[in-house]
């Protein structure tokens, strides 16, 4: 694997950083954000970093500039998706024309899908969509996941508090282009219980691998 490498965003909100670590021979780029309780270092976000530059894919992890800036708590949905949209062109010159694939956990899917026509995403992945606050399902956020006129990818727990896989597959019925894979045993972090089928590495993996064929299937990764 090549050595990864880091770039610093000017944005509104202060500096934001992209984490890129690329492939030796990349057909695709693979943008993803973090969620609002942490940076880039989630195990999901660094398993895919791992992972997918072995199959073509370069991945830049984008930190938001609250986490830069040792804030705490993420600002209101509009500042994110403006620090995002800042640092879209950066993420197109490492694409070097190369599809770009946007996506994220958590907030940072819900980013990816609320700005994926404004960035020109490919195709939209989230990792953990928070469907609705934890015992609050009347709040369903449901329509950000049919904002991306693009395919899109849910990797969800099981055991998610913020929406399990089988409540993101009954709100997302009628959508066709968005595709629910459900991770076993797996919680909003995609912590894996000990009855779960495979162990935490293993479910990441299968997560990765997941993704991989999603990208596959797009077109986004010959």
């Amino acid at each position: 694997m090549l050595p990864s490498s880091e770039l610093t965003v000017p944005t509104d909100a202060g500096p934001s950083r992209l984490l890129v670590t690329p492939s030796a021979d990349p057909s695709a780029v693979l943008w993803l954000g973090h969620g609002a309780g942490g940076g880039a270092a989630a195990r999901d976000l660094v398993a895919l970093a791992e992972e997918l530059p072995r199959h073509g894919i370069t991945v830049v992890r984008h930190e938001q500039p609250w986490v830069l800036a040792g804030r705490k708590i993420a600002p209101r949905p509009a500042v994110l998706d403006a620090a995002w949209l800042a640092a879209a062109p950066a993420v197109t010159g490492i694409a070097e024309g190369r599809p770009v694939v946007a996506g994220g956990r958590s907030a940072g899917a819900r980013v990816a899908c609320r700005t994926a026509a404004a960035t020109g995403a490919a195709a939209v992945l989230c990792l953990s969509f928070p469907l609705h606050p934890p015992g609050r399902p009347e709040r369903s956020r449901a329509g950000e996941l049919a904002l991306p006129e693009v395919p899109v990818l849910v990797a969800q727990g099981t055991r998610d508090r913020f929406g399990s896989a089988e409540e993101v597959e009954r709100a997302t019925d009628g959508m066709p282009g968005v595709v629910v894979v459900p991770v076993e045993g797996a919680d909003h972090g995609l912590r894996t219980a000990r009855t779960a089928p495979l162990d935490q590495d293993g479910t990441l993996a299968a997560v990765a691998a997941e993704v991989h064929r999603f990208l596959r299937r797009t077109g986004a990764v010959t």
